[in-house]
């Protein structure tokens, strides 16, 4: 979407999920594939950007699917303890014997490099039991997957001017996550006619 002279672009997504070895590899092949693939034509605006990278700012969220590389129990501990701070340590996925965690992947560029995120200051949004405060396994039951606790639900964005206002999940009960929204401040660039207009003329006179 185009406001006044600034090009935004939201990028919904639901990335491989899984918590085998290797699914963080498809994540990250997900992400390099969207941003490759995705392209943007309008023969009414000759300006539209391209790419997605290539607008002023980017907002990418929806489920991620990026775990939490720890034991179930003790996972489920920190959480009863609301540790946060701790459990987002190893907000990470094994990796061919190497330990790759969702910031660690922006800052050394597989992917997001550059992107931002909000502090999270909530419990993990993922798997919980339909109309229920408990995450699945609380209750083990026969045959049932085995699903820690993870953020799964994620808000990124990109470009400069943005401030976040707010990073939160809501208490919806009726899915197996807990959705996510947040609040940003955007500055955008106006093209002041007037402004123009006035350039051009004193332009004009110290050229004549």
């Amino acid at each position: 979407m185009s406001l006044f002279q600034s090009r935004l672009c939201f990028v919904c997504s639901h990335l491989t999920s899984g918590q085998k070895d290797g699914a963080e590899q498809r994540r990250n092949s997900d992400v390099h594939e969207i941003l490759r693939r995705t392209q943007f034509s309008s023969v009414f605006d000759v300006d539209q950007p391209q790419t997605i990278p290539s607008h002023d700012q980017v907002f990418w969220f929806g489920d991620l699917n990026y775990r939490i590389n720890m034991l179930d129990a003790k996972v489920r501990k920190l959480v009863a303890k609301k540790d946060w701070t701790e459990l987002l340590n190893y907000d990470q996925i094994p990796n061919d014997g190497k330990i790759w965690q969702l910031i660690k992947e922006r800052r050394s560029g597989h992917v997001f490099d550059g992107w931002k995120e909000g502090v999270i200051t909530f419990a993990p949004t993922y798997k919980y039991e339909i109309n229920f405060d408990r995450y699945v396994g609380e209750t083990p039951k026969e045959g049932e997957k085995k699903r820690s606790p993870a953020w799964c639900d994620r808000v990124l964005w990109l470009g400069k001017g943005i401030k976040q206002l707010s990073y939160e999940r809501t208490e919806i009960k009726r899915s197996d996550h807990r959705p996510v929204s947040s609040m940003f401040l955007v500055e955008v660039e106006i093209f002041d006619h007037c402004k123009l207009h006035r350039a051009l003329n004193l332009y004009h006179y110290s050229t004549s």
